[in-house]
């Protein structure tokens, strides 16, 4: 469950970040369909109080281009907060939704099967 105060742009972004849609709204609920057949769902939940703190659960997200993810996040509200890159490892940004809750994202490796 991802505590929001800005219930429909939270639900927004993700839905389009990801590509999902959505299950089950309410006034104060919101439920995006699996992430895969038979695999997690995103929910949100309106809270009162803003973030404060770091994050409880942070998303790691395979994409084909984290420059494009990035541009995409940027475009929809949310930021870049860093890039780590490790020339032959793994690389991966750091980025934030529109409510400043991080995730990263990352390119699979070349080596990796």
């Amino acid at each position: 469950m991802h505590d929001t105060t800005d219930l429909d742009a939270v639900v927004e972004f993700w839905a389009e970040f990801l590509g999902l849609e959505v299950e089950y709204r309410d006034a104060n609920y919101c439920f995006l369909s699996s992430l895969s057949d038979g695999g997690p769902h995103l929910a949100f939940q309106r809270v009162a109080e803003e973030k404060t703190v770091k994050n409880r659960l942070h998303l790691d997200i395979q994409v084909e281009d984290r420059a494009a993810a990035a541009a995409r996040v940027v475009a929809k509200g949310g930021r870049v907060i860093a890039e780590h890159d490790h020339p032959g490892g793994h690389s991966w940004t750091v980025l934030a939704d529109p409510q400043g809750n991080e995730f990263c994202v990352y390119e699979k490796p070349d080596d990796a099967a």
